[in-house]
Order: structure tokens, then sequence, then C-alpha cells
């Protein structure tokens, strides 16, 4: 009896790796191609960027000109953009006994030298009976606060926005936040309030002026060259990215070639045989 010996399995055979089929002569080239045309874009994009920065508008608004508070804005409002560190003037009356005073805070007059010590805030009555708070003035850290006038005032200064509510413990009595919301809690007679504060540009004896600097300037850039800037970076990443699919499309290409010969390593298989036609008696 003869024994037929087993067929010896063939080795399955491994396709190429991508990087195999990448560090081709063609696709070598075809990389170089692409970063060219990434690196292309790239400077386009850039153009582009200069262009908007160019291109930028300046929005320019008079802040160093003093108006009165009533004409740039109202007591339970939102302070608005224009009113935003202007000069303003307001004629009212100080209210005896709110002062408050606001630690932590830094010499950073002209002049001055960046020391810690304290503000103090005063609550004013406007002519046209709404309150408003203003910073008199800085003092050394736990000083005693000198002599405050009293009765009517007119005041020039520059009005800020308010501060964020304090998030420490402020039931010890100290404060470290300028918050208009919670000095309305600590005035004895508060009437409808202004959203922002003035710093006094002219403080009593024995204060130092608190710094008080013009708002810089807005810029306003072009969008649209910023889009156009945006897309050509895009583009440039396709680019990269387009040479990337193909080289995977070769491989996987070739990949499948191999799993085919690999299925029907001689070529044999059967060919679908036509039918025979029936004999015929």
């Amino acid at each position: 009896m003869t024994t037929t010996a087993a067929p010896t399995p063939t080795a399955p055979r491994t396709g190429p790796t991508w990087w195999s089929v990448a560090r081709r002569p063609k696709w070598v080239a075809a990389l170089a191609l692409a970063l060219g045309v990434a690196a292309a874009f790239a400077a386009l994009g850039q153009w582009q960027l200069e262009r908007s920065i160019e291109s930028a508008t300046v929005i320019e608004r008079d802040t160093e000109t003093a108006v009165p508070l009533v004409t740039v804005a109202e007591p339970q409002q939102v302070m608005t953009s224009d009113a935003s560190g202007r000069l303003v003037t307001v004629d009212g009356s100080w209210q005896a006994d709110d002062e408050v005073v606001v630690t932590g805070r830094l010499n950073n007059a002209p002049g001055g030298d960046g020391a810690p010590g304290d503000w103090v805030v005063r609550h004013l009555v406007t002519d046209d009976g709404h309150s408003l708070a203003v910073v008199v003035g800085f003092v050394e850290p736990g000083a005693s606060i000198p002599t405050l006038p009293a009765g009517e005032t007119q005041l020039t200064g520059r009005y800020v926005p308010g501060e964020a509510p304090q998030v420490g413990d402020f039931e010890s009595g100290a404060r470290e936040t300028i918050s208009v919301a919670e000095l309305v809690n600590l005035w004895a007679d508060p009437q409808p309030v202004y959203a922002g504060y003035l710093v006094d540009s002219d403080p009593p004896p024995g204060f130092t002026a608190v710094a008080a600097p013009p708002p810089e300037a807005e810029v306003e850039l072009n969008l649209l060259n910023l889009f156009y800037a945006l897309e050509w970076v895009i583009f440039g990443g396709f680019a990269v990215y387009l040479w990337w699919r193909l080289v995977k499309d070769e491989q996987e290409k070739e990949q499948a070639e191999r799993d085919a010969d690999a299925a029907d390593p001689a070529g044999l298989a059967p060919a679908h045989e036509s039918p025979q036609p029936a004999p015929v008696d």
C-alpha cells in the first residue's frame, strides 16, 4: 500500500509595509512634490496673515477729554465700551461712614514703588440721586484713613469697570476687590448704582493717587484675510495627506494581489465548464 505524504503547508506571504512602499523612488519624488506644494501654500497663508495685520483697523476713541458721567453711562445698566476707561466729571455729595478699605493693592502710580497697600473707596450720591463708588486714593498697608472731606464735591476721574465679587473669606471684614454688587450691601442707603467705579484724579491730602492709565486702543483685524490664511494652511495639509493616501492605496493594492496569489499559488483554479448539449437519439 502506497502512502501519500501530506502536502507541506505554504507559509503565508506577507505583503509590503507602508514604509517600504513610501521609500520607493517614485513615492519619495511625490513626497518632495507634496512638500513643495505645502510650502507654497504656507507662504500664501503667511502673506494673507500679514495682509490681515497690515489692514487691521485701529479703533480710536477719545478717552482723555472729560465729559459728564451722565452722557456716557446710566445707573443699573451694563457699562458700554464707550464709557469704559473714559475720563468723566461728576457732581455729588459724600455719604459719611460708607468708606470701605480694599487691601492687597499696589502703588503703581507714576513715581510709585509698586509696594502693596490699601485703596479707600467712598460712596458718592450724584446730584441726580445715583450711587457711585469712588476710589479716592492709596494708603500704606494698615494705615489709618486720613481725614476725608464731607459734603458736596465735584470730581474728575477715570470711570472703569467694577471687579468680580470676592471669592475668599470676607466675613472677617477684609476686602480685596471693588465689587459694586457687594458695596451696595455695605452702604447705609444705596441708590440706583452705576456698574463701574471712579478713580479720583485729585486725591485728598494724605492719599497717594491711584494709577488709572488710558485704555489700550482696540485693533480690529481683517477677518476675510484671516480666513484665506487658514484656507491655505488647510490646502497645504491636504497635499501631504493626499501623498499619504496614494501610498496607502498602493500598499493595499499589492497586499491584495499577494493574498490572491497565496490563495491560488499555481493558478489552477478550475474554470467554469460550459454545459454540454444533451445527446440526440
